[in-house]
């Protein structure tokens, strides 16, 4: 749960608490002076860790460490980099644990020692909102998964819908977390809005489509995809369409597409449960990497030097 929200007009000073604050995407708090296109957009720390401190005999307010947010429940230096925080509409994610204090600040020249440095964190804005003290906030540590089915049977209660908890299934064991699930008719604008949606909004990092890659006028799930994509990822799509003509010919007639919007990756699957799995199976290994470029807590070939 957020304890507090700061800010301060100019750097160096503390920050003050706010009743309410305006994030937003790529930049942080409005009228923050931290605020920029940078990796520290937002500081976090611990409200316990604070706490603790003030037991000591440290009596510092909200802010005076120049943090952003003071949260409850959060031990934020044992979070890994790359930890999504959802609190209402806004999304962070972790870029950097600790840092290095240049100088001496007041409460560590009182006290002899300064906790921002051990136990901060900072954060880039992803999706902006409005925050308030105690709004509930979540963090999540594995890659967050939505799993999208397109079926006209099953939206209308004719078929079972199979697929989605066979792949639920699947990513689960693999260490993913299963954020949402939905069910919607072969329709090209409501698979492509909802798509959207979920990316624009940052509610998952995986989007796992199930269905609609065939050959029938009613599969539209890759003309979806594409409609509303930023970058194809071309690999991924020949690379389960290989492993899967291993098993079967008819492989070679699926039109499943991958993409990127914003920070989340698009991978259709076939709608029938077997092979909806054997075609994420095929691709799995790739996941990790691919997605911890795409969110940019991770280079071609080794974290970056800034985060």
């Amino acid at each position: 749960m957020i304890k507090a929200i700061c800010a301060s007009s100019e750097k160096g000073t503390p920050k003050r608490p706010m009743k309410e604050a305006t994030l937003k995407a790529n930049w942080g708090i409005e009228g923050d002076a931290h605020a920029g296109t940078w990796h520290r957009q937002i500081s976090l720390l611990s409200a316990d860790t604070v706490d603790a401190f003030n037991r000591q005999g440290a009596n510092v307010a909200d802010g005076d460490f120049g943090e952003n947010l003071l949260a409850y429940g959060l031990d934020f230096p044992c979070l890994p980099v790359g930890t999504a925080l959802v609190c209402g509409d806004v999304v962070l994610r972790m870029t950097q644990i600790g840092k290095v204090c240049h100088s001496g600040c007041d409460i560590q020249k009182r006290m002899g020692k300064c906790i921002m440095p051990t136990e901060g964190a900072f954060a880039r804005v992803l999706h902006g909102g409005i925050l308030r003290p105690g709004m509930p906030i979540e963090a999540y540590t594995a890659q967050r998964v939505f799993i999208l089915c397109a079926s006209d049977k099953g939206y209308a209660g004719e078929r079972k819908d199979e697929s989605t908890p066979a792949l639920h299934h699947l990513v689960t064991e693999e260490g993913y977390e299963v954020v949402g699930t939905a069910l919607l008719p072969d329709d090209r604008e409501q698979l492509s809005a909802l798509m959207a949606r979920i990316c624009d909004s940052y509610t998952a990092d995986l989007l796992l489509t199930t269905g609609g890659t065939g050959l029938s006028l009613r599969d539209v799930t890759p003309e979806a995809t594409i409609d509303i994509a930023e970058r194809m990822v071309p690999g991924l799509a020949e690379l389960m369409r290989l492993r899967s003509l291993s098993v079967t010919a008819r492989a070679s007639l699926s039109r499943a597409v991958c993409a990127t919007r914003k920070q989340t990756l698009i991978v259709n699957l076939p709608g029938s449960p077997k092979a909806a799995v054997e075609n994420l199976q095929a691709i799995l290994e790739s996941l990790p990497h691919g997605l911890a470029i795409l969110q940019g807590t991770q280079g071609e070939c080794a974290v970056d030097s800034h985060i």
